[in-house]
């Protein structure tokens, strides 16, 4: 049985990662090979896409963290959570999302398919 909550901290762990490098092998372990991102601003396949997706985020907004918002939810090979970009010191969200991720057995990332809730005028 898969531990939903497990899977999304590694999840938002690899989207707040600073170091390239070990941001790419934490997709590289959570992610299936073949395993794809999606939402409204990209839609990537495999580990490098994924990587340059956060990375992207990353660069976007500078010194902000993903935590997750509300409870994480779960049933077969499916997890669904909300998520918020936040000042590591917290206060108002800047950017609000929820997920749906599909699981392998094993509790790797097959897909993402995520929602943007609340975005900066913009972005």
């Amino acid at each position: 049985m898969t531990d939903f909550a497990a899977v999304v901290d590694r999840y938002l762990a690899a989207w707040n990662e600073p170091d390239a490098e070990a941001r790419g092998r934490a997709v590289r372990e959570l992610w299936t090979e073949d395993g794809t991102y999606t939402d409204p601003l990209a839609e990537v396949a495999g580990h490098d896409g994924i990587a340059a997706v956060i990375a992207g985020a990353r660069e976007m907004f500078p010194g902000l963290v993903f935590r997750a918002r509300g409870a994480v939810d779960g049933h077969h090979d499916l997890v669904r959570f909300g998520w918020e970009l936040v000042a590591p010191s917290g206060g108002e969200s800047i950017v609000e999302g929820f997920d749906v991720a599909t699981l392998t057995a094993e509790g790797r990332i097959r897909a993402v398919h995520g929602f943007l809730d609340k975005v900066p005028a913009g972005a």
